[in-house]
């Protein structure tokens, strides 16, 4: 689809890069795909410059190589780089979306319980009491039947950001853009219910109590449930 020579798409990439990531993420363009700058320039309208800058985007992503006389080809899947949040979101919007939603919320069933437990012994006292109060806050919203708002979205990547930090491991933490991706990614698609269950709004509440009394057992056991909800939810989606 053309984007046109002049305004937006001129001056940035970022449409294409879109569009094109899109088209490889869904599988519309299969890895051994073979393109042609000459080509994506003709199919999308745009300057040689702003499709060099979206391949070099996705070339660093690990979805494209470039090799003179070879062309630019789709990379094999396993070499994406499966945490960066713009994959995710691709992903998210095409056919792949329900194994993407299944494999990040593997990740955090296999982090979030770990976190929780490490917050509960390091955490300092201004993160214990924003946890407990964000817990709240979601509690207040679900019971209202805001789970689908995009206030409810903001608090609950915001407690589950700051469980991350507050471990204290920078490893762990470095997860939080993908985790939030993926709560977000649930939300934009409608997959979050406007009033959640409430055994997961209770164990959010018990894993904020729990790192507030510094329960390093009852935190790691009540994020386990709560994720693990979710991972039964999201298997279930087809």
């Amino acid at each position: 689809m053309p984007f046109g020579r002049s305004g937006v798409a001129q001056a940035s990439h970022g449409p294409v890069l879109d569009a094109l990531g899109v088209r490889i993420a869904s599988g519309a363009l299969a890895p051994g795909s073979v393109l042609t700058l000459a080509g994506l320039e003709t199919e999308y309208g745009v300057s040689r410059t702003v499709i060099r800058e979206a391949v070099r985007v996705l070339e660093a992503m690990g979805m494209l190589s470039s090799r003179r006389r070879v062309g630019i080809t789709v990379r094999p899947v396993a070499e994406w780089s499966a945490l960066d949040t713009r994959l995710i979101d691709w992903q998210l919007r095409g056919p792949r979306r329900d194994q993407q939603l299944i494999v990040v919320t593997e990740l955090r069933a296999a982090i979030e319980p770990i976190a929780a437990r490490l917050s509960a012994q390091r955490a300092s006292d201004v993160q214990r009491a924003e946890i407990v109060r964000l817990a709240a806050r979601l509690e207040e919203l679900g019971n209202a039947g805001e789970g689908a708002s995009e206030e409810y979205l903001d608090v609950d990547v915001a407690f589950h950001d700051l469980i991350l930090d507050a471990s204290g491991n920078l490893m762990l933490a470095a997860t939080k853009a993908p985790i939030a991706a993926v709560i977000a990614g649930r939300s934009h698609l409608g997959l979050t219910p406007g009033v959640p269950y409430s055994e997961a709004l209770h164990n959010h509440v018990a894993t904020a109590d729990a790192i507030a009394r510094g329960d390093a057992d009852g935190a790691e056991l009540h994020t386990r449930r709560y994720v693990e909800a979710v991972l039964s939810e999201v298997r279930g989606v087809r």
